[in-house]
């Protein structure tokens, strides 16, 4: 299998006022293409933080990262913003819509950053919404959109780019029972067409879902195992799934 991530040694820590914090003590881990992972752990534990180095929206105090062979430190402001644009797809607790644009506008927000032609962006954004079964709401702005909407929005416009990666922080945080199983299902479809997917939670029910957990505590890697009990969820179809 090919390593698209490699962490070595990685820390990240923060001052406030004379104390030192140490969000991250020291991570080496590897992450490999098509991969469907979950990182784990209370709060305080360093998941998020773990989450937004692997993103590019955070840097290391200490360690070296390399994503796709390529040294993260030694990228340019411009590099990394491109590598958050293109090569990463993000999809966060709280949705982060533009209240004012629609569904479609807000899937195409990417595809404005990347120099995508405004007919391509509609056409491509037209197919994300699809996929996730939101081909009937393209035209709603969030406010007209139920949680569940807004996620499958929020995945869409992750999707859009078509990144090689997707990274979910807590995406079912907000979202009732029902819902979560059904956004789940469509990270499965994902992984199922070679994403891979990094996914922060600190739910053991959602967890269960990814291949393999790593799980964290104080800034360290705790475990990190292979999921023998992967849940699957029964899919509805796209359609049924948009209407929630």
């Amino acid at each position: 299998m090919k390593t698209i991530i490699q962490l070595k040694d990685i820390g990240r820590s923060y001052k406030v006022g004379t104390e030192v914090i140490y969000a991250l003590r020291s991570v080496t881990l590897d992450i490999y293409k098509n991969e469907y992972v979950a990182l784990m752990g209370p709060s305080g534990s360093g998941k998020s933080t773990l989450m937004n180095v692997l993103g590019c929206l955070d840097t290391p105090s200490k360690g070296e990262y390399i994503l796709n062979g390529n040294s993260v430190a030694r990228m340019s402001d411009n590099q990394l913003a491109e590598v958050r644009n293109k090569e990463i797809g993000f999809v966060f607790q709280t949705f982060n819509l533009m209240p004012r644009l629609s569904a479609l506008e807000n899937v195409t927000v990417p595809l404005v950053y990347a120099g995508v032609n405004k007919k391509d962006r509609i056409q491509l954004a037209m197919q994300a919404l699809e996929h996730v079964g939101l081909g009937d709401r393209v035209k709603h702005k969030p406010n007209e959109l139920s949680g569940g909407q807004k996620q499958r929005v929020a995945v869409a416009r992750a999707l859009v780019n078509k990144p090689s990666i997707i990274h979910a922080d807590e995406p079912t945080g907000n979202l009732d029972s029902k819902t979560s199983e059904e956004i789940m299902g469509l990270f499965e479809e994902i992984h199922k067409q070679g994403n891979t997917i990094i996914l922060v939670t600190h739910e053991e029910d959602i967890a269960q879902h990814a291949h393999r957990i790593v799980r964290l505590k104080d800034g360290l890697i705790e475990s990190d195992t292979q999921n023998t009990h992967i849940l699957t969820v029964s899919k509805a179809s796209p359609m049924d799934m948009g209407r929630q």
